[in-house]
C-alpha cells in the first residue's frame, strides 16, 4: 500500500522509519519532511495547518494510509479533511484531538470517566490564578490550555513565576504536584479497541538533573524495568478504555495514538495529561523495539479493523534515545549550522539517527532547522549497554553550539528509580 506521513519531526522520522520496513507498504511519502526522511521516502511541500492541502496531496499520490504526527494539523482537522476525501486516515478528528487541545476539555472528559488524575482548577483570571496557586501550593503546576509544542507547562517552587507564566496564557489549568516517577502510555485505538505499546520514559527538562526550562523532551528509553507488575493492564483498565468508550459515547470517537502521560503516586496512577498524537522523543525508542509490521497495525486503526489485526511484535532489548539539540533551544534556537558525523554515528552497531529540524542547504549541506535536530536512539541489550552506545554515537556528531543531556535512562540503569509505596 501507499502511505503518506504528515510531518517534519522526529516523531515523523521514526514513523517513516518504521514504515519502510514493513513489507506490506510499497510506496513511502511525507511532507513536508525533513533532511534526513528526504532519504527514506519521496516528501512534497506542504503547509500542515491547510488541511485542505493535505487531502488534496493525499488525493493526487491516491495513497491508501494517512499518517498525521503533530498534533496541531489534527487540532486543526486535517484528519477530517482527508476522511471527507473517503481515505483511511490514523489521526483523530479535531473535536476528538481536543483531548490535547483543550487541557480542560481532557479534565472534563476524565471526570466523566471516572479516570484517576490530578485535582486541578480552570483559571480565567488573575484572581482565580492567585487562589488555585495558593490552594494547591508548591510546587506549583500551570498549564496552558492549549497547544504549547510540549513546552506550555512550568512547574515551579517560585510563586511569582508561576502566576506570570499562568497570566501570560490566559486561559489556564492549575492543578496539584503529583510525586513519582511519570511514564509515557501510547495506545493505538480506532475508537473501540486498544492497543497497548510498551510504555517509555522521557525527559522534559533542557540540562541534566532535570534543571532548567521545559522542552519538548530531551530524550527518552523502553522498557522501563522498574515498572510495576501490572502497570499496563491497570492503564488500560482505569485509563485508555475509559476514554476511548467516553469519547465515543459523546458521538466523537477517538481513531489514532492516544498518548496518557501517568504519574505512579502512593495513592497510585495519576494522569498527568493526554496527547491526541505519538510522543516526541518518547515514541522513538519504543518503535525502534517493533519486530511486526507497523503500516498494517495503524492501517487496521483507521478502518476500525483493530479488533481482528494480530497483535504487535516487540524485541526485548532496550532502546535509548537522545535529542540533539541546537544552541539556544528551546528558547531561541540557532539556525543555519552544518551538521556533521550523522552517517559516522549510523553506522554504528544497533543505533539509528532520526532527523527533527534539519533541512538542506543551497550546496546540499544538511544544516540545523529547528530547536531539536536530531533523534539518536541505540537498541541494545540492557539499559546500560544502549546508553553506552547511543552517547558514543552522540559524540560523533557535530554541530556548533549543539547539547546533549548526559543523564537519560542513568536512574534507571542505576536502579535508582523509586515508585512511591501505596497508602490510603
Amino acid at each position: 500500500m501507499k502511505v503518506l506521513v504528515i510531518g517534519s519531526g522526529g516523531r515523523e522520522h521514526a514513523l517513516v522509519r518504521g514504515l519502510r520496513g514493513d513489507p506490506d507498504v510499497s510506496e513511502l511519502h511525507a511532507a513536508p519532511g525533513n533532511a534526513g526522511m528526504a532519504a527514506d521516502a519521496t516528501v512534497h511541500q506542504v503547509d500542515v495547518l491547510q488541511s485542505e492541502a493535505i487531502a488534496d496531496l493525499a488525493t493526487r499520490l491516491d495513497v491508501a494510509l494517512v499518517v498525521i504526527g503533530p498534533e496541531a494539523p489534527l487540532v486543526h482537522g486535517a484528519a477530517d479533511a482527508v476522511r471527507a476525501q473517503g481515505i483511511p486516515c490514523f489521526g483523530p478528528s479535531a473535536q476528538a484531538a481536543r483531548l490535547e487541545g483543550s487541557k480542560a476539555f481532557a479534565k472534563d472528559v476524565m471526570a466523566a470517566a471516572n479516570v484517576p488524575t490530578a485535582m486541578s482548577v480552570v483559571c480565567d483570571t488573575p484572581q482565580q490564578v492567585g487562589d488555585a496557586l495558593d490552594r494547591f501550593g508548591a510546587p506549583y503546576v500551570v498549564k496552558d490550555d492549549g497547544l504549547a509544542a510540549g513546552k506550555g507547562v512550568v512547574v515551579t517552587d517560585d510563586r511569582d513565576v508561576a502566576f506570570a507564566h499562568a497570566t501570560a496564557c490566559g486561559k489556564v489549568v492549575i492543578e496539584e504536584y503529583l510525586d513519582g516517577p511519570e511514564v509515557s502510555m501510547f495506545c493505538v485505538t480506532d475508537g473501540r479497541s486498544v492497543v497497548p505499546l510498551p510504555p517509555a520514559q522521557d525527559f522534559k527538562r533542557a540540562y541534566d538533573g532535570d534543571q532548567g526550562p521545559n522542552t519538548g523532551g530531551m530524550g527518552a528509553y523502553s522498557p522501563l524495568p522498574w515498572l510495576p507488575d501490572g502497570f499496563v493492564d491497570d492503564m488500560l483498565d482505569r485509563v485508555v478504555r475509559p476514554t476511548v468508550d467516553e469519547m465515543r459515547h459523546r458521538g466523537i470517537p477517538f481513531i489514532g495514538a492516544l498518548y496518557a502521560g501517568a504519574a505512579i503516586t502512593a495513592r497510585g496512577v495519576r494522569v498527568v495529561e493526554f496527547n491526541a498524537r505519538f510522543g516526541d522523543p518518547d515514541i522513538q525508542p519504543v518503535l525502534a523495539r517493533l519486530r511486526s509490521g507497523l503500516g498494517g497495525l495503524l492501517l487496521a486503526a483507521a478502518t476500525g479493523t483493530l479488533h481482528q489485526h494480530p497483535a504487535p511484535l516487540w524485541d526485548k532489548a532496550s532502546a535509548v534515545s537522545v535529542v540533539v539539540a541546537a544552541q539556544g533551544y528551546p528558547e531561541a534556537p540557532r539556525k543555519g549550522d552544518p551538521v556533521h558525523g550523522i552517517d559516522d554515528a549510523a553506522a554504528m552497531p544497533g543505533v539509528e539517527v532520526l532527523h527533527a529540524g534539519t533541512r538542506l542547504d543551497s550546496s546540499g549541506t544538511v544544516v540545523s532547522g529547528g530547536g531539536r535536530v536530531l533523534t539518536v536512539t541505540a537498541l541494545a541489550d540492557g539499559i546500560e549497554a544502549a546508553r553506552t552506545a547511543v552517547y558514543s554515537a552522540v559524540d560523533r556528531i557535530r554541530l556548533d553550539g549543539s547539547y546533549a543531556r548526559s543523564d537519560i535512562a542513568l536512574a534507571a540503569a542505576r536502579g535508582e528509580v523509586r515508585v512511591p509505596a501505596p497508602h490510603a
